[in-house]
């Protein structure tokens, strides 16, 4: 898998994921941070991060999958940059200076990771003054969405004033193989690939088995909702990017779940991207009437696997309900097929459909990874998903780099041929965010497609406060049954006998309903008949 991500690089898809994370230096020693500040912080924990220091070697004619080894001429100060917006350095500024640096492909000869420091955030409504950004940009062949999360405890403290790791730096560089050398190796791999592939085919056949299982006896089915449309969005890319976000409070996000049982966070996020979704595509008349479908990651990475490098992620599809108008009717829609989607996952077991990646012949997958860009098959065939929408739980409290408070966060994507936009939702403390990354060709408007993230997000928030707040309707009383009374006797007049009394009455008579008089007693007129 991480080798995919290396076979798919191209100038127009560079293959990096990351983060605009924005900092408050008023927790810094002084109240300022500066750029040899930063350096020095980041050197005193380059031992923490696998990451760090490692550079791919590729193996001639992709023979194999590549190597990593330890970088003989890492240089720190070429991976961390240091730009200022141009005043007034508001937030359209600053999504327009990541979107440029994030267009720009990863030097794969060196570690590949770039951090950005940006300054002159002067007008963005609610950052503070004097507080900085920084563009981070990881090759997504190092690291997935969780070790992204494991790399940013590595340069993060819980404490602005935490002394720098005590532990020794024992890294040591290694030698650039030569080709001999890694042909040698890839012969190897190529001898022994077939065992491989037994092995993983054996561990997997349990899984296919609980598949047909689940689906023959309807623990999930395989709809034409799993199917995606064709849209604007799944065309050949360019290399322009555009990147947007907005933030909303996690407290209303938990709070939406209620509009429908057993619906999760990641229910919420999906269905208000739907609802932005048909918002956008409503206003440029190009809104297919199938559900648009987003690939969710999972996660397989055990606790033992927390600090290791590359891609430990299986994947499920989730259709968004674009078709339904209904917000509340969309959310049920949409928990109701990750439901289903969960359990065709579950079935087959994620952490196999991981493996089963990891035997693919390396030739073939840069042949066919190629050929695909070079031929612009993502113009002539249908499109797996309509988009990504990764979930990425962050830190639930404060964290410093440098010793300056992280104040948000906004998660960044990799782009391909057939997908050119992709989301990350993201918490951090009390915070939620829901950005994109996308084609500027293929979605030239980010303002108005924020907007309508917005839009969606407050339509949710609206109902959920609506149902919270809505005063719950009394049920009326269920009158009491009393055991009948014995008929007086009869008179020497020989009186006809009154009707029999309904239960209903004879409890409103005994013993009033709370709330409501007791009726008034009747009145005998000289003729026997009664008068209310």
């Amino acid at each position: 898998m991480d080798a995919s991500f290396v076979a798919l690089e191209t100038r127009n898809s560079p293959m990096h994921i990351g983060s605009l994370l924005i900092y408050n230096p008023e927790t810094a020693p002084g109240g300022f941070v500066r750029y040899k500040d930063i350096l020095n912080f980041f050197e005193s924990r380059m031992q923490l991060s696998k990451t760090m220091r490692q550079r791919l070697v590729k193996v001639p004619f992709d023979l194999d999958y590549p190597y990593w080894i330890e970088d003989p001429d890492f240089d720190l100060e070429y991976h961390v940059r240091h730009v200022a917006l141009p005043k007034p350095g508001d937030w359209r500024q600053l999504c327009i200076q990541a979107a440029r640096i994030f267009a720009r492909p990863l030097d794969l000869t060196r570690p590949p990771w770039e951090f950005t420091v940006v300054e002159g955030l002067d007008n963005i409504p609610g950052v503070a003054p004097g507080s900085y950004a920084m563009v981070t940009k990881v090759h997504h062949a190092a690291i997935d969405g969780m070790s992204g999360v494991d790399l940013m405890e590595a340069l993060h403290t819980l404490d602005p004033h935490a002394a720098a790791p005590n532990e020794p730096d024992t890294w040591e560089p290694e030698p650039i193989p030569n080709a001999a050398q890694l042909l040698g190796k890839s012969y190897i791999n190529a001898v022994t690939n077939p065992l491989k592939q037994l092995e993983v085919m054996a561990k997997a056949a349990p899984g296919l088995a609980n598949a047909i299982k689940g689906l023959a006896v309807k623990d999930f089915s395989v709809s034409g909702d799993m199917l995606a449309p064709r849209t604007r969005f799944n065309k050949v890319i360019s290399s322009a990017r555009v990147v947007e976000g907005r933030s909303v409070p996690l407290a209303d996000i938990k709070s939406i779940r209620a509009l429908a049982p057993g619906c999760k966070v990641n229910d919420v996020f999906l269905a208000i991207i739907g609802g932005a979704l048909r918002r956008y595509l409503l206003d440029k008349n190009d809104l297919p009437a199938k559900t648009l479908t987003a690939m969710a990651p999972i996660s397989v990475r055990s606790k033992g696997e927390k600090g290791d490098m590359g891609n430990q992620v299986a994947a499920m599809i989730a259709p968004l309900g674009t078709h339904i108008e209904d917000a509340v009717e969309r959310l049920g829609f949409v928990h109701s097929q990750t439901m289903n989607s969960k359990a065709m996952t579950d079935a087959m077991g994620a952490r196999n459909m991981t493996e089963m990646s990891k035997v693919s012949p390396a030739l073939f997958m840069a042949l066919g990874a190629q050929l695909y860009t070079r031929l612009g098959l993502a113009n002539r065939v249908g499109p797996p998903f309509s988009t990504v929408v990764t979930n990425v739980p962050g830190p639930p409290i404060p964290i410093y780099s440098t010793g300056a408070r992280m104040e948000s966060m906004m998660g960044l994507l990799c782009l391909n041929d057939g997908l050119g936009l992709g989301h990350v939702v993201q918490s951090y403390v009390d915070e939620a965010t829901i950005a994109f990354t996308a084609c500027r060709k293929l979605l030239p408007d980010p303002e108005f497609y924020a907007q309508c993230i917005q839009e969606s997000f407050e339509e949710y928030r609206d109902l959920a406060t609506a149902a919270a707040t809505a005063p719950v309707k009394a049920k009326p009383a269920t009158p009491m049954k009393v055991a009948p009374k014995k008929s007086a006797p009869k008179t020497a007049a020989k009186k006809p006998a009154a009707k029999k009394a309904a239960p209903a009455q004879k409890v409103a008579a005994t013993k009033p309903t709370a709330g409501r008089a007791a009726p008034k007693a009747t009145k005998k007129t000289t003729k026997g008949k009664t008068k209310p």
